[in-house]
């Protein structure tokens, strides 16, 4: 079969899935676009040349391009109508709505810029009460959201220098993390190793830590040495629900009901974050009771005990 001439909408089409995937160098996207012609038996011809009004035209049309000498093409901004279904408006509403008031606002920008001014979509119904600290959209929080992530791509230790909530400033050598999202508030969630436990019998729970992401001032580059942890350590914990709760069911992945019976259910579950887990404890009140590790329900009793002494100051 002799070759044909390509297409010059599915050519441009091809050149804007490769820029949205990543920025590209011209070298990438005449390898990857003689490829796509090749696949359709079309001639490249000068592919440099084709690339390069290509680029132009796009541009002309409202395409924000960026480039430069010896730097790869980066799609900035793209206006390429986006048709919708009434429930997909609703759905795209719904997130720009969550992500707003998550404090990303500027990825609710992004995603209102998918559909035209005059088409934007209605409000939606859903309310939600998040109360995040900061924007984190704000400059300084996104750079560091930002150097995060990329530092989380090379599964490398790094450092960061911390600012607590009562001002004190450290520097802390992380191992294994990830961004978490809790209650509103974004979290790097790290694996500590220099972490002085207090309490050995949980010491190694102990080094998964929380630093909240507005609190952190900076970072290093990623060290030479890789993470040496693949998971998180974790611990199993039992509790006994009972009252209102008597016929709880387990929404997370990691709880199971181990028994039940008359007015009761327990369930086990591994926890990799035992502050939280703390807190999802004491809000079900006197509803539930721990079964173990002893070193848990101990502390639970503790706190009951603290709350109910300082309540009792207030009467």
């Amino acid at each position: 079969m002799s070759p044909q001439s390509e297409n010059p909408f599915s050519f441009t089409l091809e050149l804007l899935k490769l820029l949205a995937q990543k920025p590209q160098t011209r070298e990438e996207l005449c390898t990857s676009l003689t490829a796509y012609l090749s696949s359709k038996n079309c001639t490249s011809g000068d592919i440099s040349q084709k690339v390069a009004r290509t680029v132009r035209r796009l541009r002309d049309a409202g395409f924000e391009i960026e480039s430069a000498p010896h730097r790869p093409y980066r799609l900035q901004t793209s206006n390429f109508p986006v048709i919708l279904t009434p429930a997909q408006q609703e759905a795209l509403a719904m997130a720009i709505a969550i992500l707003a008031d998550m404090g990303f606002s500027a990825e609710a920008g992004h995603l209102s810029q998918i559909v035209a001014a005059e088409d934007e979509p209605s409000q939606t119904l859903l309310k939600t009460d998040f109360s995040p600290p900061v924007d984190y959209s704000r400059d300084r929080t996104q750079k560091i959201v930002e150097q995060l992530r990329s530092r989380l791509e090379t599964q490398h230790r790094f450092v960061i220098r911390y600012r607590s909530s009562s001002g004190k400033e450290n520097n802390y050598d992380l191992d294994r993390s990830e961004l978490r999202l809790h209650n509103g508030v974004l979290y790097l969630f790290s694996f500590v190793p220099a972490w002085n436990s207090w309490r050995s019998s949980k010491s190694m729970l102990d080094r998964n830590r929380l630093f909240r992401v507005d609190r952190i001032l900076s970072m290093t580059r990623p060290s030479d040495v890789p993470w040496c942890y693949t998971i998180f350590p974790t611990e199993t914990f039992r509790y006994r629900m009972s009252g209102p709760l008597a016929n709880y069911r387990p929404r997370r992945h990691q709880e199971r009901v181990i028994d039940e019976g008359n007015g009761f259910v327990e369930i086990e579950t591994r926890e990799d974050c035992e502050f939280w887990f703390r807190q999802r404890i004491l809000q079900y009140g006197s509803n539930v009771r721990v079964l173990s590790p002893e070193w848990f329900a101990r502390d639970i009793e503790k706190e009951w005990r603290k709350a109910f002494t300082v309540s009792s100051q207030r009467l």
